[in-house]
């Protein structure tokens, strides 16, 4: 069988194909797997209920059931939820926004697929331009998402020491160079999967350079304020005509309704109204609906403030606790977690590479993530993309003990080998 270049393209292995392999292969095989690689939000149920109720109200109304399962909604989404989206975001943070700043996605892979493309890639003059990461490590699922070659181009951090076993990574602003190559600014706050988040003044100073050389910012908030609201340090939403803000449903606990909500001028929101129409009619209805009441009556705010983040911010402390007890004596250090669900862990001078230490506790029935994979549009064979992994901490804590007990154990083995 002969394939297409996009076919050669999306059938060849990719680091988001080999971490959603591994992990619905391990859950469909019955294995005992420590699931620390993939991003599933925690299973917390004070949350799990409130959807509970919310689908009950929809079952017990023949109209609503009915608008969930048996109605297309238009190709922007559902538009009840948009408006009420809309006047939340308002009240939230005294934007002026309408219905035509927001549109819906079969979830944020989906909306980072058509944005990317709709920037990057090779224009009707000739040119060819790249989405660019003012820093990297990025979410592992931009990597793969062009349907063009050199589709990206990344920056290296400034990485600054804390202390022993804690850095933290800015924007090198001194090595940032856009130029007409780049068709849009893209960044992830808090960041997948380092657990960063852009401080306000190094936002703004993005903006300042996306807006000179009039191309978009896109600020990636799947993790963000207002909702789900896992961001551990101060850090203020900001939005213009300019900024394309990207939320989603999913780590507030939603991810199979596959939900995310893209805030953008009406120029580009028609735009992506018009290529879902092509790639799926309609975004689907069952996460607009499950959240419309909360995002009606800003309940949505206390149920992220007060029971989502609190809970992976006691969990966040406990998965550092247990680095501290486990990996005493190994030279180790994580990015300081300011928000998300990960913690990415740094073995400077490990002799084998990370890809080859997530084999080997694979084998040992942990599943973490490569650091090498997080470096989309870098080509530079620079050593710290292989000394780093990502680990989410969302699991129970017996979970979470029993997967840092193994990658201590591994590690110490390969500073010996």
């Amino acid at each position: 069988m002969k394939l297409s270049t996009f076919g050669t393209k999306f059938t060849s292995h990719s680091g988001i194909l080999q971490l959603m392999d591994d992990l619905g292969n391990a859950l469909a095989g019955g294995q005992d797997m420590i699931m620390m690689g993939g991003g599933n939000p925690a299973h917390i149920p004070e949350v799990e209920e409130a959807f509970r109720q919310r689908l009950q109200k929809i079952l017990d109304s023949q109209s609503e059931f009915t608008r969930l399962i048996g109605t297309y909604d238009p190709p922007q989404g559902e538009k009840e939820f948009i408006l009420e989206t809309a006047r939340f975001l308002n009240r939230q943070f005294g934007w002026q926004l309408g219905p035509e700043n927001i549109a819906l996605s079969n979830g944020s892979q989906a909306a980072f697929f058509m944005l990317f493309n709709m920037f990057a890639g090779d224009y009707d003059d000739g040119s060819h331009r790249c989405i660019q990461l003012p820093l990297a490590p990025e979410y592992i699922g931009y990597g793969d998402a062009g349907l063009s070659e050199n589709f990206f181009i990344a920056n290296k951090p400034e990485i600054r020491i804390i202390d022993n076993h804690m850095f933290k990574y800015h924007v090198d602003f001194s090595s940032l160079k856009v130029d007409e190559r780049t068709g849009a600014l893209c960044a992830s706050r808090p960041t997948n999967p380092t657990g960063n988040v852009l401080t306000d003044s190094e936002v703004s100073r993005l903006d300042e350079i996306a807006r000179a050389h009039n191309i978009p910012l896109i600020i990636d908030g799947a993790y963000g304020t207002p909702f789900p609201n896992l961001i551990f340090s101060d850090a203020n939403p900001e939005w213009n005509e300019n900024t394309i803000l990207c939320l989603s449903l999913s780590k507030l606990g939603l991810p199979a309704a596959r939900t995310g909500i893209v805030i953008a001028n009406e120029q580009i929101i028609k735009a992506l109204s018009g290529i879902n129409a092509i790639m799926n009619l309609a975004p689907n209805s069952f996460g607009s609906l499950i959240v419309l009441d909360m995002i009606r009556d800003d309940s949505i705010i206390d149920l992220s403030k007060n029971v989502i983040r609190p809970y992976y911010e006691d969990k966040v402390r406990f998965a550092v606790s247990l680095l501290h007890k486990h990996l005493n004596g190994v030279n180790w250090k994580i990015h300081k977690p300011e928000g998300a669900m990960f913690l990415w862990l740094w073995f400077e001078g490990l002799p084998i590479s990370s890809q080859e230490l997530y084999e080997r506790l694979k084998k040992r029935n942990v599943l973490v993530v490569s650091g090498h994979y997080f470096f989309p549009g870098m080509d530079d064979d620079w050593q710290h993309k292989h000394e780093c992994l990502r680990m989410t901490y969302s699991r129970d804590n017996e979970t979470v003990e029993r997967g840092i007990t193994v990658i201590a154990e591994e590690v110490r083995k390969a500073y010996q080998d």
